[in-house]
């Protein structure tokens, strides 16, 4: 049966488009739930306004998410966290902590799925990408340097100096010693936590992604 869709309907079209689908599924399940309308002359003519105000909200929140990236694209966020002499972290830095700061730091409130990142674990500068689905691929900068350091980190970046968190490596600032790092080493409680979160997040990324 030829319908013409009253809204977006995925794999099938967008509103106000003449789709072709199953009889009985446009009889027991689209038309009932008024998704669709029996195509006809007279509803094409009536159908015409919905395409029109369909394109305009697509333009509408192309022009919107366009303008987020713009926004967020080259935008720094700095994480101060618990480190190893190798610059392995005691923990990560999770794609929610980062969507948290985002938010923070530029009032752009994203869902962490779109940022296309697992969690990370080293101290180092990090380039992140958001999907965001606009015309640019905006790319944010996360530096972690190891939570000792972060104030002298700080410090350098207000006086105008462009230190990173592999400067700070370079230059042998203070880390924990071999005995610290012992001490203080990650329990397999902790790294199990971690590897259960990492997990997580990877089955909420696949469950994200629509069916083909």
């Amino acid at each position: 049966m030829q319908v013409i869709l009253l809204q977006d309907l995925y794999k099938h079209g967008v509103a106000g488009e003449m789709v072709k689908v199953a009889d009985g599924f446009a009889r027991n399940y689209l038309i009932p739930r008024k998704m669709a309308i029996k195509a006809t002359a007279s509803a094409l003519r009536q159908t015409e306004t919905i395409r029109q105000n369909v394109e305009a909200r697509k333009a509408q929140y192309n022009n919107m998410l366009n303008d987020l990236a713009h926004q967020i694209d080259g935008v720094e966020l700095i994480f101060g966290r618990r480190a190893a002499s190798t610059g392995k972290l005691f923990g990560s830095v999770t794609t929610q902590e980062i969507a948290d700061e985002l938010d923070r730091v530029t009032s752009v409130d994203i869902n962490r799925r779109r940022i296309s990142q697992q969690s990370l674990r080293e101290v180092g500068t990090h380039r992140v990408p958001v999907r965001l689905g606009s015309e640019i691929a905006p790319m944010l900068t996360i530096s972690i340097v190891p939570v000792d350091e972060l104030p002298e980190f700080l410090a350098a970046r207000e006086r105008g100096e462009m230190v990173s968190a592999e400067d700070i490596m370079a230059e042998g600032f203070r880390y924990a010693t071999s005995a610290d790092d012992a001490d203080e080493a990650p329990t397999d409680a902790e790294e199990s936590a971690d590897a259960a979160e990492e997990t997580a997040d990877a089955e909420d990324a696949i469950s994200a992604v629509p069916e083909a």
